[in-house]
């Protein structure tokens, strides 16, 4: 599976994989422990599957949850939740992924725990720092990406151009053909 990444970081990118989180089915796109694993490597915390089991999931299932929380209350202007804060904290104080420099280049390894801690450092660092007033939600009604607005002027309106940008365009565009046509919606 290839998985997407957004949100300009993967702390965030992590968030988004559960997907149109507001729609009566949300998209979970880390069902298994495999899946996890997957996205782990694609988002280059690891470079090797590191074995999720069931529990692993579970845990990084919560630290998601948490992490979203506490983006949106940093969204909001809303005090961020103990609950998510302890959760985040707990994660970011384990061991950190390892990045060894070897004649072929960089390695990064580690086991779930350690990627885990590796997003849960990143939500503090975007949620405690001055990327948290960069922080915006897609534009796109379905769409509960989250990302960091870096584009010259802050006026990104969308996770990404190609998916939800081209989405929204093409609906207007259609809604104004309907429109002058006078089509039938």
């Amino acid at each position: 599976m290839r998985h997407v990444f957004p949100c300009g970081t993967p702390a965030l990118d992590f968030v988004g994989t559960l997907q149109e989180r507001r729609t009566a089915v949300p998209i979970e796109r880390i069902g298994t422990p495999g899946l996890l694993d997957s996205w782990f490597v694609e988002a280059g915390l690891l470079d090797e599957r590191p074995g999720s089991d069931r529990a692993d999931l579970c845990a990084a299932r919560e630290l998601r949850e948490a992490i979203y929380v506490l983006v949106r209350a940093r969204l909001t202007a809303r005090p961020l939740p103990v609950a998510a804060v302890t959760a985040v904290n707990r994660r970011a104080a384990g061991v950190p992924v390892v990045l060894r420099l070897g004649s072929s280049g960089s390695r990064r390894s580690g086991s779930t725990a350690q990627a885990l801690a590796e997003l849960a450092r990143g939500a503090v660092e975007i949620v405690a720092g001055a990327e948290a007033d960069l922080l915006r939600e897609c534009g796109r009604p379905d769409c509960t990406h989250i990302y960091l607005d870096r584009s010259r002027g802050r006026r990104r309106e969308w996770c990404a151009m190609r998916s939800c940008g081209n989405r929204v365009k093409s609906a207007a565009l259609r809604a104004r053909r309907r429109e002058v046509t006078g089509a039938p919606s």
